[in-house]
Formats: C-alpha cells, structure tokens, sequence
C-alpha cells in the first residue's frame, strides 16, 4: 500500500478560449465590438443604435439617426445628439419630447434630459449615413422539383400543422443546399 502524504493533488484549469460546440449566433461574436463602439460614442446602451426604430417608432427613425450622447459632470441629465435631414428639422424639433420619452424608456430611468437635434444633408456625412436596418428578406418560391421532393418527405405526417413546418424545413434546406451546388459549379 502506498503511504499518504497528507497532500491533496489540485487541478487548477488556465483560462479557457474554448468556443461553445456547434453553431455560435453572430451577434454574440459581435456583441463585444458593437458594446465598445457604442461606448466610444457615448452609448452605454447599444439597443439604442441597433434598434433605433424600434425604440421611436418607425415614423421617427425614418427621418433621424442617434450619433452621441454627452454625460454631464454628474452623469445624469445626458444629452442625446440626433442627426436629421435640413427639411425635417422643424418636425422632428416638435418630436422631441416624445423622442426623449421612448428613449429613456429604452434606459429604464431618465437618463437623456436633452435632446439636440442637428441638420444634415442628405449625403456627404459618414454619420448621417449609417445605417443599422437589415434589409427586407425577399422571399423566392422554391423550383418545383424542391417542391414536390418536401411534400413527399413530408407526406407520412398526420397533424397538419406539424406536416406544413416540416415541408418548409426540407424546402428550406433543399433550396439551400441546391444554392450551394450551383456555386461549387460557377
């Protein structure tokens, strides 16, 4: 028998680089970059930016565009800096306080006191260009064949609902998989 020293073996793991298994969502691999721009300009809270429209309402957002936020001393009472077009900027001036109160919304407390809206041209300003909508996806009918090929993969379901979600999946996937055969080719 082995004789015990009184001494217990530990294993203490280095700090892990190790990325999640499978499939990791793109916004959490940008996150941290979106996070720190976003400080840079005064944006503690990066929803703002991303979800802008979301945040006014699309009638606003249309028309305007959040480019910073100044802290005051006491780092209450923020300052909003909103960039709009020349010819808005009368309507977007009787906007304001509803802007300030969906934005502060947005924070949870009144965090922006004042907002300072600044006219613009419609070209010619990198901030004034920036934009954070994604685009429309333009849905494309499948051929068919791709068609016709998720029907009958799907034809042994009984529940209708369950039948038609999966007929989208395998039209999804062949649709998907006939795109990336059409590049190996060209």
């Amino acid at each position: 028998m082995a004789a015990k020293t009184g001494k217990k073996a530990t294993f203490k793991p280095g700090p892990s680089k190790r990325r999640m298994r499978g499939f990791e969502p793109a916004s959490g691999l940008l996150k941290d970059r979106i996070r720190n721009v976003g400080e840079a300009r005064g944006f503690a809270v990066s929803r703002l930016l991303t979800h802008w429209a979301e945040v006014v309402g699309p009638e606003i957002a249309a028309q305007t565009r959040p480019v910073k936020i100044g802290y005051a001393k006491g780092g209450f009472g923020a300052t909003l800096t909103v960039l709009t077009l020349g010819a808005s900027g009368p309507m977007m001036q009787m906007q304001i306080p509803k802007m300030r109160d969906k934005v502060n919304a947005c924070y949870g407390y009144n965090a922006i006191s004042r907002i300072v809206l600044t006219q613009t041209a419609p070209t010619g300003f990198a901030d004034g260009q920036a934009e954070f909508l994604t685009p429309p996806k333009v849905a494309q009918a499948p051929s068919p064949e791709i068609q016709a090929q998720a029907q009958k993969t799907a034809e042994q379901i009984g529940d209708p609902g369950l039948k038609a979600a999966l007929e989208m999946l395998a039209q999804n996937v062949l649709t998907k998989s006939a795109k990336r055969a059409e590049q190996k080719k060209g």
